[in-house]
């Protein structure tokens, strides 16, 4: 099939060129609109009990969006401060799309104005009934308070944040194709020495990023996209996608030096295309995972992911071989003298000599590494994420700072029951009575109906104290039906969300990946090897990320403040985005190690000599991948930093530790075992599996007929 995907994208080159530009096209024009469509919010499904809670309340309280103003730097009492809010507060409320404005001047109230008496807060209130463009456009009217006789005035608000999360992941994305980008090309040039060669991988990556961004337009008019997904996805793309083209083209150019183009693009289609394929669909499978959470967010980036991957993989095995059906004949051929004897080769002799003690020492030293994700802080990631320079953080902070009470947000209960009957008096004084509780405040602004309580908790809003008393307050005896919001309970339904779900995803994507590799290898114990090396390896990358981001070493080097955290969608993400990339590099060497022992049925030398061809590819793709990751960890959303950097750790943990020393260490010790199938596994694999192509290139010279000889022997498969 791949052969002949290979013939006809020779054929029609021009027409599949023509085709891959317009999708670029219009990926560049129209893609960007995504950025419309992005959220920065929890990303729960609609019905976990925190966002049920809220949304009573909303109906409940009828509150529209609402802005905060800082006004900082002078005395509350200054004339001349006072006199521009009062008239800045008569603008607001002769507006017609403003509901309510609480003026800190004619209604003095303790928690509108700092500790310090140097600065006060203006709040208001939209209409409930607004579309969301009016809803920026009255956003805009409340941001030219800065006019306000006051050395600073800072705007912020939950539509404030998510404005400057989209806009900062747009601006991070810029940032990190313009840094990635440029590394890219001085890696494909050092790699190919070629001019011509490195533009197919650029080529590709291009196409890649307008895939991205249209795949994740379509996926935001269905569900809810997430802030980061453009960057995440984007940058998993152009890493796909110059992956791929180097190993196609790196085998086109093997291909090369004996055949006619035409001919070298099939062969090199049957092989390092079937290889792409696979690749494209192990990665596929682990992404598909995260469609098993019940989260919004994680499914836009599984859609996303799966979409772009398959975006980089057909780009692979259709717009590559086009344009080396068009520029093939300026790429130079790989140098017939090279060695199968090479550096690769030496390395993997020496390690399968020392297997003994390798595997071991490996595979403990990996287990240490992990140690600190054991002490893991796990928490959603807030405006502490944005950098900075960021109003809206800066708001936060000297909340957090100046006004008591106002810097950390208050676990919400919802009763059923008048706030007047005495079994809800009952009901506040067991909450207030709980170990932890700092203050019971009402709920301002709620109907009588009901009673709404902000509990503030010691501590941080998101932290152990304010988590456990959530679980408490749900367990307490309680005269009606009682719930419970905040950002304590989103972190806790999040937390229990992603528990839920983890078993079946971690059973889906093991029994997936491996059932796809044993279509490729027939090996049930190769498949199995790969999962638990790609394991131990995650496992290291998480430790030092925990120790990264959360302890704060190398801050300084990788420009961020750390916040005694790790955002909790982050290790699921490298999970699966990481887990499927390493599988991919594991498809690439399996692929060669293969060939060699259905040549020869030597272990040692396929493991030695599939090394020894892929290790180059190998290397080189980790450090083009992980160039890609830390340019995009280079922004200023520290969510995106943790995943590009968690990502980028991986990938090199990968390709060094695992793919050079653990791999061939394992399968020296495994023998011929590594090739052990079950009889009837064998026999269906025989008729299931997906053997490599071997396509009929024509010769330069018809050869003599060889003389007659006994068969090659086949591979012995142990058992």
């Amino acid at each position: 099939m791949f052969a002949a995907i290979g013939r006809f994208t020779y054929r029609r080159r021009r027409l599949v060129a023509f085709v891959w530009l317009g999708i670029f096209v219009v990926g560049i024009l129209v893609g960007p609109r995504v950025f419309a469509h992005l959220d920065s919010g929890n990303g729960l499904r609609g019905n976990a009990e925190s966002v049920v809670t809220l949304q009573r309340l909303n109906q409940a309280t009828k509150r529209g969006t609402e802005v905060t103003a800082l006004l900082d730097g002078r005395d509350v009492h200054d004339p001349a401060l006072r006199a521009s809010v009062a008239a800045a507060v008569a603008d607001l409320r002769a507006r017609p799309d403003v509901r309510r404005v609480i003026d800190p001047v004619a209604t003095p109230v303790p928690a509108l104005l700092a500790s310090d008496r140097r600065a006060m807060l203006l709040e208001v209130e939209l209409r409930d009934d607004l579309s969301v463009s009016q809803e920026n456009q009255a956003s805009d009217q409340v941001t030219r308070l800065r006019r306000i006789s006051a050395p600073r005035v800072l705007v912020g608000g939950n539509r404030a944040a998510n404005l400057d999360f989209q806009d900062r992941a747009q601006k991070d994305l810029e940032r990190g194709e313009m840094i990635a980008l440029p590394f890219v090309v001085v890696l494909l040039f050092l790699i190919f020495r070629g001019v011509v060669a490195l533009l197919v991988p650029l080529v590709v990556a291009l196409v890649a990023i307008a895939g991205a961004l249209l795949v994740l337009l379509g996926v935001s008019q269905l569900t809810d996209t997430s802030t980061y997904s453009v960057n995440v996805i984007t940058m998993l793309g152009i890493g796909l996608a110059v992956d791929y083209s180097l190993l196609i083209v790196s085998r086109f150019r093997e291909e090369r030096a004996g055949h006619e183009a035409a001919a070298a693009i099939e062969r090199t289609l049957a092989t390092a295309g079937r290889t792409v394929a696979f690749s494209g669909l192990t990665v596929a499978i682990a992404l598909s995972g995260l469609l098993v959470f019940a989260v919004p967010f994680l499914r836009s980036m599984a859609w996303g992911g799966i979409g772009v991957v398959l975006v980089a993989m057909v780009a692979a095995i259709t717009l590559i071989p086009a344009l080396l059906g068009l520029w093939g004949r300026r790429i130079k051929p790989a140098r017939a003298t090279r060695s199968d004897h090479g550096v690769f080769y030496r390395v993997s002799r020496v390690v399968q000599r020392f297997a003994w003690a390798l595997v071991p020492l490996l595979v403990v030293g990996l287990a240490l590494l992990a140690v600190p994700f054991a002490h893991a802080k796990l928490e959603n990631s807030g405006v502490e994420a944005l950098p900075r320079s960021s109003s809206v953080r800066q708001l936060f902070e000297t909340l957090r700072d100046r006004f008591p009470g106002r810097g950390s947000d208050p676990i919400i209960v919802l009763a059923e029951i008048n706030p007047a009957d005495p079994q809800a008096q009952a009901f506040v004084a067991r909450v207030r009575a709980l170990p932890g509780v700092a203050s019971v405040a009402p709920h301002q602004g709620v109907p009588p109906v009901v009673t709404v309580l902000d509990v503030t908790p010691d501590g941080p809003s998101q932290g152990a104290v304010a988590t456990r008393l959530v679980s408490q307050i749900r367990g307490l005896e309680r005269p009606v039906a009682v719930y419970v919001t905040g950002s304590a309970a989103f972190l806790g339904d999040y937390r229990d969300t992603l528990a839920e779900g983890l078993p079946l995803v971690l059973g889906v994507i093991g029994l997936a990946t491996m059932l796809l590799l044993w279509l490729m290898t027939g090996s049930v114990v190769v498949p199995l090897k790969a999962v638990v090396m790609n394991v131990l390896s995650l496992g290291a990358s998480f430790g030092a990320l925990v120790w990264v981001f959360q302890e704060g070493h190398l801050s300084g080097l990788l420009g961020f403040e750390p916040t005694g955290t790790v955002d909790i969608t982050v290790p699921v993400l490298v999970f699966v985005f990481a887990f499927g990339l390493s599988m991919d590099y594991e498809v690439f060497l399996l692929s060669r190690i293969k060939e060699t022992w259905d040549e020869s049925g030597d272990n040692d030398h396929a493991v030695a000599l599939g090394l020894q061809r892929t290790g180059r590819i190998v290397t080189s793709a980790a450090a083009l991948i992980v160039a890609v990751f830390l340019g995009f960890a280079s922004g200023e959303l520290l969510t995106i930093k943790e995943i590009g950097v968690g990502m980028a750790l991986a990938i090199v943990i990968d390709a060094t530790v695992v793919r050079t020393l653990l791999v061939p260490a394992a399968m020296k010790l495994m023998g011929r075992w590594n090739w052990w199938s079950p009889t009837s596994l064998r026999r269906l694999h025989d008729r299931l599996g997906l053997l490599r192509e071997t396509p009929a290139a024509p010769a330069p010279a018809p050869a003599p007929a060889p003389p007659a000889e006994a068969p090659a022997p086949e591979p012995v498969h142990p058992g």
